[in-house]
């Protein structure tokens, strides 16, 4: 994949960018209630993958008041596309935000609990977009202090495809839709609100927050290629007092689990990251009858896209060997679905003096790579990338829950980290670009 040559290191000037750094301050905390408030409107009004239309209303509307003239909407069902010039002609920057929200009964009780029932955004995209909304507000107040221009990308079905939606989604199919040409970005910036984390060099398994003020990263490989698979195993039905006469699809089912555990336990390089997890088994019709059909559905998190494919080979050995063996057969449907995060090291290196200048040195910390999955890869395959983490956590506020809980929440504080640092982080790249062109 061919990238756009970065410069080493920002070039800025420590003044100006400090300068520029105190004026988007004083704006960001005269911003700060009204971002509150679109938090909490788009908290409560959760809509789940391709289902985003109120939220996709919510920002355009909001984009058209700020006087966005540049404004597409419909990109990949929901999806909305807005462009900022600066004041001075330049390179153009992107910064992505996802906008759906999951299927999860929310528990927390708070004023803006989620009033869609059984739906929630316990991942923090409601963040997200009002960190994205706060950085197009934020420059264009300050079109003069924007040296080229700033792409934004509100990007709905990050979370799942819906059973009855075919097709490509989310960030593939915006993607597709060109969401990344006319213009084409340098470079691409997407935050993720987060509250445990795993620092790297600390292996233990104690509880680890990214507090809200704090801003986590991981330099190249950030998360795992995320895919699923649906396995059905067939059998022979009989009375469960003859289990002779039939083929029991849940035992062999039973047997078929241990054994794609063993995978990573006993025929893959211990070094090679690798989770295979079943998450749904159904089968059966009757305690007394021995089941026929059994389904099973799980996921498998790799980091190499070789080793993967290495992987889903070892499972249909298995499978085959053990059906085989019970006189049983079985189906698999594997499909890979999101790619993994690769973080461009140039872009990061350039990045983290901006964040160290925003919230501190000792602020900015190193994470080790998780076995999520995140469909910012497919904007990272096209421009270099930096998929960072916007800590959230505040133990005095009880925000220290993991996402995709129904207790997770976000310290409201940590919006304004993720507009400043956001800002900074763009207003930088576009500085160092024009100057590394002059």
């Amino acid at each position: 994949m061919k990238h756009f040559i970065l410069p080493l290191i920002f070039c800025a000037s420590s003044f100006a960018a400090d300068t520029r750094d105190a004026v988007f301050q004083k704006s960001i905390d005269e911003m700060f209630p009204r971002l509150v408030e679109i938090r909490r409107d788009i908290h409560m009004h959760p809509e789940l993958s391709n289902e985003e239309v109120r939220t996709s209303k919510l920002v355009a509307d909001r984009l058209k008041e700020l006087g966005f003239t540049d404004i597409r909407t419909g990109v990949a069902k929901h999806g909305v596309v807005a462009m900022l010039k600066g004041a001075q002609d330049g390179p153009c920057v992107a910064v992505r935000a996802d906008m759906d929200a999951l299927p999860i009964r929310e528990l927390r009780s708070v004023p803006y609990r989620s009033q869609n029932p059984g739906v929630m955004h316990a991942c923090g995209h409601d963040v997200h977009v009002t960190c994205a909304l706060g950085v197009a507000e934020l420059l264009s107040k300050h079109r003069d202090l924007v040296k080229g221009s700033v792409k934004f990308l509100f990007q709905p079905a990050e979370e799942a495809m819906p059973a009855t939606f075919k097709g490509d989604w989310g960030a593939k199919l915006m993607v597709a839709e060109g969401a990344m040409e006319n213009p084409k970005p340098a470079a691409v910036f997407g935050l993720h609100t987060t509250a445990l984390v795993q620092p790297a060099g600390i292996m233990d398994d104690a509880a680890h927050y990214l507090k809200s003020g704090q801003i986590g990263y991981t330099p190249g490989i950030d998360n795992a290629n995320s895919d699923r698979f649906h396995i059905t195993i067939h059998g022979k039905m009989a009375h469960g007092s003859s289990p002779h006469k039939g083929v029991d699809a849940i035992a062999v089912a039973a047997e078929a689990i241990m054994a794609l555990q063993m995978i990573k336990s006993r025929q893959t390089n211990t070094r090679q990251p690798l989770v295979i997890s079943i998450g749904t088994i159904s089968g059966g019709d009757r305690e007394n009858i021995i089941a026929e059909k059994v389904e099973l559905g799980g996921t498998v998190r790799t980091y190499d896209a070789t080793f993967r494919d290495g992987i889903i080979e070892q499972m249909e050995r298995i499978l085959k060997g053990i059906t085989a063996a019970h006189g049983a057969t079985y189906e698999m449907e594997y499909r890979k679905t999101y790619p993994s995060i690769l973080n461009d090291r140039k872009l990061i290196d350039a990045t983290l003096p901006s964040f160290r200048r925003i919230v501190g040195q000792k602020n900015v910390i190193e994470l080790i790579p998780g076995m999520g999955g995140e469909d910012f890869s497919y904007f990272a395959q096209v421009v270099p990338g930096f998929y960072f983490r916007l800590g959230v956590a505040n133990e005095e506020k009880g925000m220290t829950y993991g996402g995709h809980t129904p207790m997770y929440d976000c310290d409201e504080e940590s919006i304004k980290t993720g507009v400043a640092a956001m800002a900074a982080a763009v207003c930088d790249f576009l500085d160092s670009s024009k100057a590394a062109a002059q």
